[in-house]
């Protein structure tokens, strides 16, 4: 038995798989967008399951908060700010070595989509935001590439498969962006069982796709539901693209057309996301301006400089997450003080 069969063995015995199905596996390119709680254990399955090559998208970097549910990550990394996506390579790349664990530090703009998701197979959702959601919907269905939804807040996780053309897209489900409040990890809390579940169902259905063939025809067609508090299930038909959606019937890409996006709030984090469009910086020279004003601390990652109440970690490409308050314009003031407009 060679070290590929041995590794993969208790998989290949999975009559499902089979060795076949592994060397399939191997020579599939998967992109995670996102890399928190939910994109980390996505992550880490399908580089045990040896999916061969794993690009991870992300834009925000380990805090202590995220370890109590994002999997792949620890205390260095957090002490060290590093960014999601490096971590969570690093990680793969320490307990399987064969597969190629791609980062790529960024956000998922209309600009770049192309350019982060160009060979994939099939994409991942681990986003915590519709409006990105809404953007890869677009984007996989414009090019008929399949894409799983999945989300989880508090007890409860969510998740759907989208095979354009076939299946329901994210828009024939939620033709508009949820309104109203909307709980988030840090207003509701989250449970690290209902990520790890959502997460779980995700990656096997990845892996269904992947395979092909029968595999294929045992796909969930189901926005599907669970609370792991509650035991509550619920399941809404998927199966059918809905015959008026904006994006499969009238190919309406809204959201891939957009020529750019507003500052957002992050997750409930007291925090502004400041996009600038690729504008390189150098840290050392940044750091040197910014030592007189606050505290500062750099890798060749990120940049994180403080001055009360407010905390700025600056990225290479000029983009720049302030925390301390969800006013765009006094993040954008901050910005423009100590970056440069």
């Amino acid at each position: 038995m060679d070290k590929f069969q041995e590794r993969y063995s208790r998989q290949i015995l999975f009559r499902g798989i089979g060795a076949e199905g592994q060397t399939r596996l191997a020579a599939a390119r998967v992109a995670i967008v996102g890399c928190g709680a939910t994109g980390s254990a996505l992550a880490s399955l399908l580089a045990r399951a040896g999916v061969g090559a794993l690009r991870i998208i992300d834009r925000d970097y380990v805090e202590p908060s995220n370890l109590q549910r994002q999997s792949l990550f620890d205390e260095k990394d957090a002490a060290e700010s590093l960014p999601k996506a490096v971590a969570a390579a690093q990680k793969i790349s320490a307990f399987n070595s064969e597969i190629i664990a791609e980062p790529r530090v960024a956000d998922l703009v209309p600009r770049n989509i192309e350019v982060l998701l160009e060979g994939m197979d099939v994409i991942l959702d681990g986003t915590d935001n519709f409006e990105t959601r809404y953007l890869l919907n677009d984007y996989a269905v414009k090019m008929s590439l399949p894409w799983i939804y999945a989300a989880a807040v508090g007890s409860y996780g969510v998740t759907l498969n989208v095979l354009p053309g076939k299946t329901a897209c994210l828009a024939c489900i939620f033709p508009d962006t949820p309104q109203g409040m909307v709980e988030t990890c840090e207003t509701s809390g989250i449970l690290n069982t209902a990520v790890n579940l959502i997460a779980s169902v995700a990656a096997t259905e990845a892996v269904k796709i992947l395979l092909g063939g029968e595999a294929l025809g045992r796909l969930r067609q189901t926005l599907w539901s669970f609370d792991v508090w509650n035991n509550e299930v619920a399941e809404i038909a998927a199966g059918k693209p809905r015959a008026d959606c904006r994006v499969c019937a009238k190919r309406d890409f809204t959201y891939l057309a957009g020529e750019g996006r507003p500052h957002i709030t992050m997750c409930g984090r007291n925090s502004v996301q400041i996009h600038e469009r690729s504008r390189p910086i150098d840290f050392a020279e940044m750091q040197r301006r910014l030592e007189a004003h606050g505290v500062v601390r750099c890798n060749e990652f990120v940049l994180k400089f403080w001055q009360e109440p407010f905390e700025m970690t600056l990225f290479p490409d000029g983009r720049a997450i302030i925390k301390g308050t969800t006013d765009t314009g006094v993040a954008r003031s901050l910005y423009a003080r100590y970056v440069g407009t």
